[in-house]
């Protein structure tokens, strides 16, 4: 039994890793339609640390979708991945959260550079259609630039 339990485990942490790594994906290709298909239908997302926006997720793409248009190039590096899935007495549960730090250089459409760094939060759910976002919280704790972000 435990082998079947450490095994499906294993797969929940494959996934939901897979997931923070398409939303850094979908992000840096402007591709806001994968972006609102990694959330729940009542997901959100928390930009306000780094100057953006709270709400749902499907409001937060359209926000984005025009907002990121100043960043042509955009790379997102999410590392040092620390997950938790949610333990019901030695099963995994519908659960997790991922706390995982990200450095994120960008270019503006001036040719300048800007850098930011910080923390991501995500809150993961099992859904019938696997794993998906159920909010994402975002603590810039730097940034570094070049130019000025009013140069678009």
């Amino acid at each position: 039994m435990t082998q079947r339990v450490d095994l499906a485990t294993m797969m929940d942490r494959l996934a939901i890793d897979e997931l923070v790594t398409n939303y850094a994906v979908a992000v840096d290709d402007a591709d806001w339609s994968a972006y609102r298909s990694l959330f729940t239908r009542d997901g959100r997302a928390d930009y306000r640390s780094s100057g953006g926006i709270e709400g749902p997720a499907a409001e937060v793409a359209d926000w984005m979708a025009e907002t990121m248009r100043i960043f042509p190039v955009r790379q997102h590096l999410i590392v040092n991945r620390r997950l938790s899935i949610q333990d019901l007495g030695g099963y995994p549960g519908d659960r997790a959260e991922v706390r995982a730090d990200y450095v994120n250089p960008m270019r503006l459409e001036s040719g300048d550079d800007f850098v930011s760094g910080g923390r991501y939060s995500f809150g993961a759910l099992r859904t019938e259609a696997g794993w998906r976002l159920g909010s994402v919280v975002i603590q810039e704790k730097w940034r570094r630039g070049s130019g000025s972000l009013s140069d678009g």
